[in-house]
């Protein structure tokens, strides 16, 4: 075992699928410093494009809420090392103030489209024997708060389907993990960083006391897209800032 290389991804093609912002261009632009040849996918073109041109890689538009897209995209891009999909929604209310097509709306990003990639690309994978995929849960898929439950329960219900996926794909040497982020600073959570209150709110409920930048979740990406991870697949890897182990936390007065 060359350990000096233990983290490299020469030779390796990987497609981010949410490449054009936030974890996904981070993940992007990781990747490729690591030796992958990234291909940065995104419903947003332009984008996509910028993102590409940083890693000197190539763009490709995708709406992966369309099934055919994913589909066709599967084929289109060729053989496949790693597939990383960051793409995700939220709409914060709690249920009884929640209609069915917001409900209808979240699943369907955060889980729906899970679905389709994971089927679509991990065909290829099964077919060649090799490759990792790597999707995006949250904390928020073992805690809630009010306000999140649909959420909650697509980012609970993407682990389920991923360890499914380990199972069933790992006999032909296909990998598939999940990484549970805490609250990160991405467009998607602009609307509450907004706000001091909740800003600091959030900041403290973590051991490390704030919030983690898009790029703090790019190491998870490389590490499961790498052969140090190897023989990781089904797993959940927390990227919180300890959030989860402290969440509930009471510090007495001293």
């Amino acid at each position: 075992m060359n350990y000096e290389k233990l983290f490299r991804l020469d030779g390796k093609r990987a497609v981010v699928l949410g490449a054009g912002s936030g974890i996904g261009r981070e993940s992007a632009l990781a990747l490729a410093a690591h030796g992958a040849e990234v291909i940065c996918a995104d419903r947003n073109a332009a984008a996509a494009a910028e993102t590409a041109r940083e890693i000197r890689g190539e763009s490709y538009e995708i709406d992966v809420l369309d099934s055919s897209a994913v589909e066709r995209a599967a084929g289109e891009l060729g053989a496949l090392d790693v597939v990383v999909l960051t793409a995700a929604t939220n709409v914060r209310k709690r249920l009884l103030d929640y209609r069915r097509e917001e409900f209808d709306r979240v699943v369907a990003l955060n889980l729906g489209a899970t679905f389709d990639v994971v089927r679509a690309f991990g065909a290829g994978m099964v077919e060649r024997g090799r490759g990792s995929i790597i999707g995006f849960s949250s904390i928020r898929g073992t805690t809630v708060e009010p306000g999140q439950g649909p959420y909650a329960a697509t980012k609970a219900g993407l682990v389920q389907l991923f360890r499914t996926a380990a199972a069933e794909f790992g006999p032909s040497g296909v990998r598939v993990n999940a990484i549970a982020p805490g609250v990160v600073e991405t467009p998607l959570t602009e609307q509450i960083k907004a706000s001091p209150d909740w800003y600091a709110a959030y900041a403290g409920k973590s051991a490390l006391g704030r919030w983690a930048k898009a790029s703090e979740l790019a190491g998870a990406v490389v590490y499961l897209a790498s052969d140090a991870a190897s023989f990781v697949t089904g797993a959940v890897l927390a990227v919180d800032g300890g959030w989860t182990a402290v969440d509930g936390r009471y510090t007495p007065p001293e």
